[in-house]
């Protein structure tokens, strides 16, 4: 049998963190701590170890940008942090995917996408919800003054890689990549493993990240 999938809420409102709690233990979930700034967010980390970290985004002492940086960096690389916010603003989701996060979500999220989404990530997918997606295009339509950060070089991907990387971009998920590339969805699988090891990449966000820094892909086009 396997273990259950554990997870830490960091969020400043008390009836939020509730909120998740009972909807995340509903559905099987291990709920192995709370936060309610980011210092206990880290702490939590260190302490539990858990899968996944919801991570709200506005919390005094340290807010959910920082401690997700300092958990990815700091020997809980296997840990996923899905950043949870009331604020859809684009430079939120730029600064909470280049600080490492494996997913963003609005915290009107029904209960079950939110559930799907833990599970999601925790498998080593990544998400962004399509609003959030248009968001981060749009950040780099206006990128002239924005610094690369995870900018890598594409020489070692083949033609058919950077077919995917690119169709990736546009935030279609595995099963709409193989319609539009004629391939199964094993394949684009495989394609899309190979694409993060050669790249180094954690996820499919920072390849979307990668895909808009190196030019890829473009705003409106396909770069």
């Amino acid at each position: 049998m396997t273990e259950p999938l554990r997870a830490v809420i960091a969020d400043d409102q008390a009836l939020v963190r509730t909120g998740f709690r009972m909807i995340l233990t509903a559905n099987g979930i291990d709920v192995a701590a709370e936060a309610a700034n980011g210092d206990e967010a880290v702490a939590a980390v260190r302490r539990t170890r858990p899968d996944v970290v919801l991570m709200d985004i506005r919390m005094p002492q340290m807010d959910g940008l920082e401690a997700t940086r300092r958990i990815l960096t700091g020997g809980d690389e296997d840990t996923r942090v899905l950043i949870l916010t009331t604020y859809d603003l684009d430079h939120y989701v730029y600064a909470a995917l280049t600080a490492g996060a494996s997913g963003f979500l609005l915290k009107d999220v029904s209960p079950e996408h939110l559930v799907a989404a833990v599970r999601l990530v925790r498998s080593g997918d990544a998400l962004l919800a399509p609003t959030i997606t248009r968001r981060l295009v749009e950040r780099f339509a206006r990128r002239d003054n924005v610094k690369p950060t995870l900018h890598r070089d594409l020489s070692a991907l083949t033609p058919r890689e950077l077919d995917v990387l690119r169709l990736l971009a546009t935030g279609l998920s595995n099963a709409e990549l193989a319609g539009q590339l004629s391939l199964s969805v094993a394949t684009v699988k495989t394609h899309v493993a190979s694409i993060l090891s050669k790249l180094g990449l954690r996820d499919r966000v920072q390849a979307v990240v990668v895909a808009y820094e190196t030019g890829l892909a473009s705003p409106g086009g396909t770069g």
